[in-house]
């Protein structure tokens, strides 16, 4: 099913279009099915505050949802593995060329209930001298010393609250 274009979507296609080849990613180049994706983007961020992966259940709590908002945490693993995230917005070189095909990927999403069970994650070293916590990216794993997160993140524009302590 075609999504008609409006305004909101083109200017949606167009900045993650940038954004993307900025940081190194591609869209997937079929166009009429990114915007159908993107569709689901704009949906979710009315339905829910913020653009929830149109591909998973989102509960609803941003805090329970921070791994999936897109670009999910489990985009690049999913890139580097099978050369597409799991919704296909996001494609690796080949893909996006037409030199290979994406395929079906599994859910990484643990679920709700093993999300709640994780461990917390310790750090020491070096790194807990620093006078500032010491912040990272939950999407591409850049890291910063400061008070607090970065609005968006520099690397892969990331908004702040995609940021975890890291220390």
């Amino acid at each position: 099913m075609s999504v008609p274009d409006s305004p909101e979507l083109d200017k949606l296609y167009e900045k993650l279009k940038r954004e993307a080849e900025e940081g190194g990613y591609r869209l997937n180049p079929d166009v009429e099915f990114t915007k159908d994706l993107l569709q689901g983007l704009l949906v979710n961020e009315k339905r829910y505050g913020y653009p929830s992966c149109p591909c998973r259940v989102a509960s609803g709590v941003k805090e329970e949802d921070l791994d999936i908002i897109c670009p999910c945490d489990y985009r690049d693993p999913d890139l580097d593995e099978y050369g597409a995230c799991y919704c296909a917005l996001y494609v690796s070189e080949a893909i996006a060329k037409g030199e290979k095909q994406a395929t079906a990927i599994p859910e990484r999403r643990p679920l709700p209930e093993e999300r709640k069970k994780a461990p917390k994650r310790l750090y020491a070293g070096v790194l807990s001298a620093l006078p500032f916590p010491v912040w990272r990216c939950r999407v591409c794993g850049y890291l910063c010393a400061r008070d607090e997160p970065p609005g968006v993140c520099p690397i892969c524009k990331a908004k702040k609250e995609r940021f975890e302590r890291f220390l």
